[in-house]
């Protein structure tokens, strides 16, 4: 399988966002995925801070705005993603992002 790297090579458990562009935004029907080492059932979601209901699954259908992170116990809690419901949004792809790159930006309402 992938197994995304930290800079200091250890595995890190990272939360990916479908469609793949941030801020995500409701009305896009978002699916986020947990991905990092140990069985899926255990993964443990967090909305805002709070533990969320989605357990044993990793990955679900956003249906309510908020920050969302997410913990594997062998590799950590991910970054958290942003999810909004604004009507109006910038967005930029959900990838790792370096000087040069060429960058395509969404206006999206």
């Amino acid at each position: 399988g992938w197994c995304p790297l930290s800079p200091a090579g250890a595995q890190t458990t990272q939360l990916l966002v479908e469609p793949p562009w941030r801020p995500a935004v409701l009305w896009d029907r978002v699916t986020l995925t947990c991905q990092g080492s140990g069985t899926a059932g255990a993964t443990t979601w967090y909305k805002d801070g709070q533990r969320w209901g989605q357990e044993g699954t990793d990955h679900f259908t956003v249906t309510e705005s908020g920050n969302y992170t997410c913990d594997r116990p062998s590799t950590g809690l991910s970054p958290s993603v942003r999810v909004t419901n604004d009507w109006l949004v910038l967005q930029v792809p959900a990838r790792a992002l370096v000087g040069g790159d060429t960058v395509t930006l969404r206006c999206r309402s």
